[in-house]
């Protein structure tokens, strides 16, 4: 059995399981919330670098550092200072950190967006998460030192709490991932965060030191916590921002933003910060030409078809103008939150099947056979890669009619950085004998990245039917660029950089880096920050 020193407070040495419960408590607590921090990371910094690889890459590395460096001093610190005060003031020290973060992310973030996508998103983390990170990781040191009598029985004990440490992130993990960030604001987790270190500390002096006196500091909290943006706001041109909707779910942060300006009154649908459409209240037409683009394309090509697949839905602006249209439209959607806000806030409603499903499995599984298929999905600023490689591809030609028309809506690049962009085309060249690329852009405009809707097809069809298309109810915000673009193809150079992407090599984070930078830059210059924030 593991003989235990609870405390040398001066006045007595003693065992006790109380102490030592409460030992077990802390350990398991500060456990779970390292893992809650990591995983919340992910919110914060998504809507200002986007969710990819580097994200995930910075948050991780930025706790291991930062846990290595907290082991390294905590077991230094508890080898000259015996006492469980330390321990329980290094706690509250990380619950205050932890405070903090809602109330310094924004200006942290903006700091570090001139270091680009990889750095910034590295120093973020590092600035936000790196010091609360730090102090959590002095903590299990520090308790088997004041749980260790004889060194005959430090192997056993190391093991012990270090396994409940593990046991308490193993829970964080999972509470966070399938109950938190689905039903609290993540402001409000890192609040209760706060609050939860803040109380273990205060009840640790309180309780096992009399120090009732301490108790105030769980009115610390009252100072420092976060107040939520302002909800309504006058930009500097006049334009009254309204954001009506906001939820945290499991696939990034939704946003329903109302723009009003005299008796315009538009609304986007934002998630992480990339617009996913937006109507006009008034006549309800979409405000962006990407839609348009989206909807003409496979239409004015082949009008005869009956079925349409809609893969990523969006506000429901695409799969809506279908059934208008008179033909029937299935939708697929991996987050039931987006469903319910295009319904509720955009009027979404259709006589076709809407399925909550990843678009992989669903096209795996799935049984019927279309004459449109429409992918349009981003996860942050870039379509997943396990939807783009040729094994997808060749499920998603399994769903398609002997006639049926693929339409990709991708953000590419026409100049410099088009490796991805080609690697997609040749690609989808493998998979269907037709693929006809439409910029909504002049590839001299600007920096030659923007939207682009990727046509692919077997089947020998007539070419665009423009005329069928270009004069349907268009939008003014939009009505230049479809009249300009629509129709218009490039071609990509037959020797110009590219791979075919597979399920077994597919590095569109690393290759697609400028472009996303130059994407962010774009985003973050047009978007309110207090609406990202």
């Amino acid at each position: 059995m593991i003989e235990y020193l609870v405390m040398n407070t001066g006045e007595d040495a003693l065992r006790s399981r109380v102490f030592l419960s409460y030992l077990v408590l802390t350990t398991t607590i500060c456990g779970a919330l390292i893992m809650v921090l990591e995983v919340l990371g992910s919110r914060v910094i998504g809507p200002f670098f986007g969710v990819s690889l580097f994200i995930w890459t910075s948050l991780i590395t930025v706790t291991l550092i930062a846990l290595a460096l907290g082991y390294a001093v905590g077991g230094l610190i508890s080898d000259k200072h015996k006492s469980p005060d330390y321990l329980y003031a290094i706690i509250l020290i990380s619950g205050i950190l932890v405070l903090l973060i809602p109330l310094i992310k924004g200006p942290v973030l903006k700091a570090c967006l001139s270091l680009g996508l990889r750095s910034g998103a590295f120093l973020g983390s590092a600035l936000l998460f790196g010091p609360p990170l730090f102090f959590l990781g002095c903590v299990s040191p520090y308790i088997v030192r004041i749980a260790v009598k004889e060194t005959i029985h430090l192997g056993r004990t190391v093991g012990i709490f270090y396994a409940l440490s593990t046991v308490g992130s193993f829970l964080g993990t999972v509470l966070t991932g399938f109950v938190l960030i689905a039903y609290f604001r993540v402001n409000t987790i890192f609040t209760v965060i706060g609050i939860l270190l803040i109380a273990v500390s205060a009840i640790y002096f309180s309780l096992f030191r009399k120090r009732w006196y301490l108790l105030i500091i769980v009115f610390i909290p009252l100072f420092l916590i976060h107040q939520e943006p302002q909800r309504t706001k006058i930009m500097q041109n006049g334009t009254r921002v309204t954001e009506v909707f906001s939820r945290d779910t499991f696939y990034g942060t939704l946003k329903v933003v109302d723009y009003s300006a005299g008796n315009l009154h538009t609304r986007e649908l934002v998630i992480d910060g990339l617009v996913q459409g937006g109507i006009d209240m008034k006549n309800r037409l979409p405000v962006y030409e990407f839609l348009y683009f989206m909807e003409r394309l496979p239409y004015g090509i082949n009008p005869g078809g009956e079925k349409c697949l809609v893969i990523g839905l969006g506000a429901g602006v695409v799969p809506m103008w279908f059934e208008k249209m008179g033909i029937k439209t299935d939708v697929v959607d991996i987050n039931p939150h987006v469903v319910e806000v295009a319904r509720e806030y955009f009027g979404f409603g259709i006589s076709g099947e809407v399925v909550i499903s990843d678009a992989r499995a669903f096209l795996a599984t799935a049984k019927g056979r279309y004459d449109y298929v429409i992918l349009d999905v981003f996860n942050g600023d870039t379509t997943p890669s396990h939807i783009l490689s040729i094994e997808a591809l060749r499920l998603l030609k399994e769903r398609m009619t002997e006639q049926g028309i693929l339409t990709v809506n991708l953000i590419g690049s026409l100049k410099g950085e088009t490796f991805m962009t080609v690697s997609t085309i040749r690609t989808l060249e493998r998979v269907f004998r037709t693929v006809i690329v439409y910029p909504m852009f002049s590839p001299e405009e600007g920096d030659g990245i923007g939207n682009l809707e990727v046509i692919a097809y077997d089947h020998p069809f007539p070419p665009l039917k423009l005329e069928s298309v270009i004069n349907l109810p268009t939008h003014p915000f939009a009505q230049d660029r479809v009249r300009k673009y629509l129709g218009k193809n490039v071609v990509f150079p037959s020797a110009a950089p590219s791979v075919v992407l597979s399920d077994d090599y597919n590095p569109v984070d690393f290759y697609d880096l400028s472009l996303k930078e130059k994407l962010r830059k774009n985003i973050l210059e047009n978007t309110d920050w207090d609406i990202l924030i």
